[in-house]
C-alpha cells in the first residue's frame, strides 16, 4: 500500500427540500385548505477516525464527497426525506485543515471521534405551516436551505512514542528492525527510507511505539533532499531518538545539522525531550570512540549513549532511556483503574 500523508478533498452537504403548496380536494369535503408538507433537510458531511487505516491513499482516487439532498415536500401534508449523511473515515492521527492549510478545524487523535465538517440544510415550510385565522389558504411556500461547499486538506501525523532523527544512514531504520518486527528497508546508500515506518518495541515488560522518519539534511526546511515534510509525523511524540553515525568524520556538525533543521521547522519540536545517541560504535576503536563522544556531549550539552543496532550492543540501554521519558506521559492502566483499593478500618 502506497503511503500518502497529504490529501486535499472538496466537500458539500446536501440542500433542503422545498416546502410543497397543496390544498386538500376531496370528495365530500366541503371545506379544504392548506397541506403542504415540509421539505427534508440535507445530509451533513462528517469526519471520523478509525482504526486499521495508517494512510489517505484512499482520498487520491476520490476527492468529491457530496451528501443527498432532501426530498421536496408533499401534499396531504407530507414531510419530504432527509438526504443521508456522508462520513470520511479516516486514519487516527489526521488533522483536518481549512483551504489555506493553516487553520486547523478538527484533530483526531482517538478512534472514534467525529467531527462536524459540513452541515446540511434545513427544508423549507409548506403552505400549512403559514395557514393562520387572517391568512386561511396562504400560497406560498419557502424553498430549502442550500448545503455548505467547501475545500479541506486532511494531514495524517502518525502517533508514535519516540520519533527517530538523524542524517541518511545514521541507522535509524536498522535499529527499528533490530528492537521490533518492523522491516523497513536497509541500503547502504543515502535515502532508503522514503516514507515513515512504525515499530512496536518492548522493554522491561513495558511496549510503545517508535517512528522512523526519512533522513534529515542540511536546508531540509528549504526542501533540500526530501525536505521536512515527514517531521509532522515526529510532533506528536513524548521523546525524540537522535541518532548519530559514530563512523562520521564530524559527529557533532552532524548533530548541529540536525538540531538546526529542527528549530527552523518548530520550536517546540526543538524543545521536546531528547535521547542523543552515537551509533555504529562496534566500528570504533576505544580511543576514536571517547573522543567522537566526548566531541557529542559538547556539542548537545548533554549525556550521550552509546550503541550499535547491528551488533545489538547498549540498544537495551537506549530504550530503557526512552521509556523513562515516555512514562509520565502515559495514563493508569485499565489494570490500576479498575485496582479495588484496600480496606481499611
Amino acid at each position: 500500500m502506497k503511503f500518502l500523508d497529504l490529501a486535499k478533498v472538496y466537500i458539500r452537504s446536501g440542500g433542503g427540500g422545498a416546502g410543497c403548496v397543496s390544498f386538500r380536494r376531496e370528495k365530500f369535503i366541503e371545506y379544504g385548505g392548506p397541506d403542504g408538507g415540509d421539505g427534508g433537510r440535507g445530509g451533513d458531511v462528517w469526519a471520523e477516525a478509525v482504526d486499521g487505516l495508517n494512510t489517505l491513499i484512499d482520498f487520491r482516487y476520490q476527492q468529491h464527497f457530496f451528501a443527498r439532498s432532501g426530498v421536496h415536500g408533499m401534499g396531504s401534508q407530507r414531510t419530504g426525506a432527509s438526504g443521508d449523511d456522508i462520513v470520511l473515515r479516516v486514519p487516527t492521527g489526521t488533522e483536518i485543515l481549512d483551504e489555506d492549510q493553516e487553520t486547523v478545524i478538527a484533530d483526531l487523535t482517538e478512534a472514534g471521534q467525529r467531527v462536524l465538517l459540513a452541515k446540511g440544510g434545513n427544508g423549507g415550510f409548506g403552505n400549512l405551516h403559514f395557514k393562520s385565522s387572517t391568512n386561511r389558504s396562504p400560497r406560498h411556500a419557502n424553498p430549502g436551505l442550500p448545503g455548505i461547499e467547501r475545500t479541506i486538506w486532511l494531514r495524517l501525523k502518525l502517533i508514535a512514542d519516540a520519533g527517530l532523527l538523524g542524517l541518511p544512514n545514521a541507522g535509524k531504520s536498522t535499529f527499528l528492525s533490530a528492537v521490533s518486527n518492523a522491516r523497513p528497508k536497509i541500503a547502504d546508500y543515502p535515502f532508503t527510507t522514503l516514507h515513515p515506518n512504525l515499530g512496536v518495541v518492548g522493554v522491561d515488560g513495558h511496549e510503545f511505539v517508535v517512528a522512523d522518519i526519512p533522513g534529515l539534511i542540511e536546508g531540509a526546511s528549504e526542501g533540500r533532499g526530501l525536505g521536512d515534510q515527514f517531521l509532522g509525523h515526529i510532533e506528536r511524540c513524548a521523546v525524540l531518538l537522535h541518532l548519530v553515525d559514530g563512523t562520521s568524520e564530524d559527529v557533532a556538525g552532524d548533530a548541529r545539522t540536525i538540531l538546526n533543521e529542527l528549530e527552523a521547522y518548530s520550536p517546540l519540536l526543538a524543545e521536546k525531550p531528547r535521547v542523543t545517541v552515537l551509533n555504529k560504535v562496534d566500528a570504533l576503536d576505544d580511543e576514536t570512540l571517547a573522543e567522537a563522544k566526548a566531541a557529542l556531549e559538547a556539542e548537545v550539552g548533554g549525556p550521550v549513549l552509546t550503541m550499535s543496532g547491528v551488533a545489538r550492543t547498549g540498544v537495551t540501554e537506549v530504550l530503557r532511556s526512552l521509556w523513562t521519558e515516555i512514562e509520565p506521559t502515559r495514563g493508569p492502566t485499565a489494570e490500576e483503574v479498575l485496582e479495588p483499593t484496600k480496606w481499611q478500618p
